[in-house]
């Protein structure tokens, strides 16, 4: 065999290496040796990891946590079709709170799925860090009340999705619908599908955390700069105008010193909470330091702020802050400031101007909203 394969001539590096001319006119001697069954086995392999590599690609192609679930369901229904999909995940890994999308038939639908934390199966994880069958899960955990929702709607398999701070989140997969269990080969699948997967929402996850306040889950003070300096440039070239709010918890000192730090902490929490569930997804709500809070509003002229302004004042005043003993009514106070490329537009004077509005909702008695005008600022000089 030396001898033929030395006399042959030099073939192109072609990718289809069983059909070059010095292969083919060696087949059956090579097909003795078990070498063409070895290359097309090493094809086999080479082509399905080719296939997962797009994939995973494609995974890695998309900029928010939604279109990578979107495509990960796609890429595993595109292998087997399972009952459901549905994704758990912590939004702020520091806290235990969760999120739930799930999907049927590539369709986001509600899960009846009632938990509110992933921690029971993070020690699990962390040692097992790959796809496992559900039962098998149950019976290693041993704990029926950690176990008995997802086993409730079916969950055959569970997927851990692992990052250097622990467990972020789980996918579970429900039972095929046309078949009966999963082989090793789609289990295999799914292990090396979801490190991609992992990694591209953990990568989310870092970047969204490296722009939020620890605390209260809200933009932090620098990615709010950041985009009201976009908002001035963009409305220095359009006829749209933005608005800023500031918003100051009334009396928070007092939280603080007579029912302790932890309570504060709690209120601040909470309050962030109530402004996220008030406002539209692309504004940009912030914790801009201490009990100070601010939204910029996007395309948002001066009736439509005072409307959102007014509802979280109010939506504010009648929230309820879980705590051992009960806790004064919370209020704030909130300054208003709607700018456009004929108003002054740096960033200092925006943040000066909804400050002084800030200040005068104080002097009115707290719990009010105040527009900036000229007129209101020297009335109340």
């Amino acid at each position: 065999m030396e001898e033929v394969l030395k006399e042959a001539p030099a073939q192109p590096d072609d990718d289809n290496f069983l059909e070059r001319p010095v292969i083919k006119e060696n087949r059956a001697f090579l097909q003795g040796l078990g070498v063409i069954n070895y290359i097309e086995t090493l094809n086999r392999e080479i082509r399905k990891y080719k296939s997962l590599l797009t994939k995973g690609l494609d995974i890695f192609n998309h900029t928010t946590i939604d279109e990578i679930m979107d495509a990960t369901v796609y890429q595993i229904s595109d292998q087997f079709l399972p009952s459901f999909i549905a994704f758990l995940w912590k939004p702020i890994q520091t806290k235990e709170d969760i999120t739930i999308k799930a999907y049927k038939n590539y369709v986001p639908v509600n899960i009846d799925l009632h938990v509110d934390c992933i921690t029971p199966f993070e020690k699990f994880f962390m040692e097992y860090p790959k796809p496992i069958n559900f039962e098998l899960l149950a019976f290693q955990l041993n704990d029926d009340d950690a176990v008995k929702p997802y086993l409730d709607i079916n969950t055959e398999i569970a997927v851990p999705i692992l990052g250097p701070f622990g467990l972020y989140g789980l996918i579970l997969i429900g039972t095929k619908i046309f078949e009966d269990g999963y082989s090793r080969d789609e289990l295999l699948f799914l292990q090396q599908l979801m490190g991609f997967v992992s990694q591209a929402i953990m990568n989310l996850l870092h970047y969204d955390h490296s722009l939020r306040d620890v605390k209260t889950g809200l933009y932090n003070h620098g990615f709010f700069l950041t985009r009201l300096n976009e908002e001035v440039y963009r409305t220095k070239r359009s006829s749209s105008c933005s608005t800023v709010i500031v918003m100051d918890v009334d009396k928070f000192k007092d939280f603080n010193d007579t029912y302790g730090h932890l309570a504060g902490d709690k209120v601040l929490e909470t309050l962030a909470q109530v402004i996220k569930n008030n406002v539209r997804e692309d504004d940009i709500p912030s914790r801009f330091g201490g009990e100070e809070f601010t939204v910029l509003l996007p395309n948002t002229d001066k009736p439509t702020a005072w409307n959102v302004a007014e509802r979280l004042r109010l939506s504010v005043s009648e929230m309820n802050v879980k705590w051992n003993d009960p806790l004064p009514q919370v209020t704030i106070s909130v300054g208003i400031y709607t700018f456009d490329r004929n108003t002054p537009t740096d960033v200092s004077s925006i943040i000066r101007r909804a400050d002084e509005a800030l200040y005068i909702s104080k002097k009115r008695g707290r719990n009010c909203c105040t527009m900036w005008s000229p007129a209101i600022i020297k009335e109340n000089i």
